[in-house]
């Protein structure tokens, strides 16, 4: 086997980014073709994704990367839950945002139908209130669904714009609330239950499987070869992420953390019992058919929605470093609150809605920008510690180390306070997991390598090198304003 260069599309809720994996059974490189934002455009009738100018940045991406080498292939990842309706070759608007306030009537209208213990045992979901399910719900009220012939979600969109085929990978299917999380198949009977067209639904393809290869248009614009194919990936983000944290011996749980943590253990078969949906855990497809039984939290949004909030206002950039090398030196007592609290899910500046959380609690809320951010970390680590601790006892699986990947695990004082509070040690890294998994699932769908996910794993922890954080004995207790 020699090795590869493939490309990876990694679209993120607040970034997207063109890399470059070079990958063979010895090598695993990753080089940055182009990078861009992302984020919600506001318009009159609700919060959009600007999908069509994401996909101009793939192609100048896409570009970039065949300018410097031989592209063999291009795989997508992205957010989960969103989709573009479509009718024949035209897409009927841009997509909505999932933070859009539209989809709490999806909720009354899903579970008048189907009430969510129901929903649980058929698509082993945790309850979010922007699942793809709640967004048809709204979809077929207002009439769109008499309208749309087909629905793709976010990566298999720009699939279609790249090779004109429709198709529905399956760790992305899964989070749609439409699969049956057994048969992991789409749910028929479900669908028809809540009025929604089987028809709109594509087929499902697994990650390593080639959707088509690129159409002429896209040869012309970005210099590929004209038999480039798109390869399936784990199009769900979190499930390339998971692909790519480096669990190479038992007892891991992985922290993927970005605009969301995703924290969880791998499993091979669902777990749906009563506590598990109580306890608000969700089994996602993984790759090769691996379950990513998980909870959400709600991540860097916190922080990232906050220091914008202060550029703003600052009219400069605010030094992240700075500020949470400030966020360290912090002592007394720090206000912890539940990271996961729907008023943290709009837009915006958090720092009134921490404060009024906290006058609500009986906590005396932060002053400074420093004790902002370290209430914004604490907090997350906090719920990152208690959802491992729930996954490990949910699940059955003994949970000894922590792997936390992706943006948040540049982030010392986060890594170090999961660790304190978990009593177990974080290892930091890949910062770029996401798109390290895409490129390996390229790669063995090519040939480039072989093997099962346990033997990626070990080539990851070869090309990485993760920084371990161990709990320290004298800080493992949370803090002494959450126990007011």
């Amino acid at each position: 086997m020699s090795a590869v260069s493939v490309a990876a599309v990694d679209l993120g809720a607040t970034s997207g980014r063109v890399m470059v994996g070079r990958v063979g059974p010895d090598t695993l490189e990753l080089e940055q073709a182009g990078r861009f934002p992302n984020g919600p455009l506001a318009t009159p009738d609700g919060l959009h994704w600007n999908v069509q100018q994401l996909y101009a940045h793939v192609v100048e991406g896409l570009r970039s990367a065949a300018a410097t080498e031989t592209i063999a292939s291009i795989g997508i990842d992205s957010w989960a839950v969103d989709y573009a309706l479509m009718r024949g070759d035209r897409v009927l608007g841009e997509p909505f945002h999932y933070r859009d306030e539209r989809t709490a009537h999806g909720v009354e209208l899903v579970h008048a139908d189907e009430p969510f213990s129901l929903l649980y045992a058929r698509n082993g979901l945790q309850f979010l209130p922007f699942n793809t399910l709640y967004q048809l719900a709204v979809e077929r009220e207002a009439g769109m669904l008499d309208v749309a012939d087909r629905m793709l979600l976010v990566p298999d969109l720009i699939a279609w714009y790249l090779t004109g085929a429709t198709v529905a990978e399956s760790t992305n299917a899964s989070t749609t609330g439409l699969l049956d999380v057994i048969t992991k198949d789409w749910d028929g009977e479900l669908m028809d239950r809540l009025r929604l067209p089987r028809a709109i639904f594509p087929r499902l393809v697994q990650p390593g499987e080639t959707i088509a290869t690129v159409l002429p248009h896209v040869v012309a614009a970005t210099g590929l070869a004209e038999t480039t194919p798109v390869v399936a990936v784990g199009s769900h983000d979190t499930a390339s992420a998971v692909v790519a944290t480096p669990m190479t011996e038992p007892g891991g749980a992985y922290i993927s953390c970005g605009t969301w943590g995703l924290v969880g253990v791998e499993t091979e078969t669902p777990v749906l019992s009563t506590a598990a949906r109580e306890a608000n855990f969700t089994n996602e497809g993984g790759v090769d058919g691996r379950t990513r039984f998980l909870h959400n939290v709600m991540g860097l949004w916190l922080l990232n929605e906050t220091v914008a909030a202060w550029s703003r206002e600052d009219g400069a950039q605010v030094d992240l470093v700075a500020l949470l090398g400030a966020a360290a030196e912090v002592t007394g007592e720090i206000p912890v609150f539940d990271a996961n609290d729907p008023r943290f899910s709009p837009p915006g500046d958090m720092s009134p809605r921490i404060a009024a959380y906290c006058e609500e609690h009986g906590m005396r809320a932060p002053q400074t920008r420093a004790e902002i951010a370290r209430s914004i970390v604490e907090s997350l680590a906090t719920a990152f510690a208690e959802a491992v601790r729930t996954a490990s006892s949910l699940s059955g699986q003994e949970v000894r180390r922590i792997h936390m990947v992706g943006g948040g695990s540049q982030g010392e004082l986060l890594c170090q306070r999961t660790a304190d509070l978990s009593g177990m040690p974080v290892v930091a890294g890949p910062i770029e997991a996401t798109a390290i998994g895409n490129v390996l699932v390229q790669a063995r769908a090519l040939g480039a390598v072989g093997g099962t996910l346990e033997s990626m794993r070990d080539l990851v922890a070869r090309a990485f090198s993760p920084r371990t954080y161990t709990p320290r004995a004298h800080a493992m207790s949370a803090p002494a304003s959450t126990r007011i």
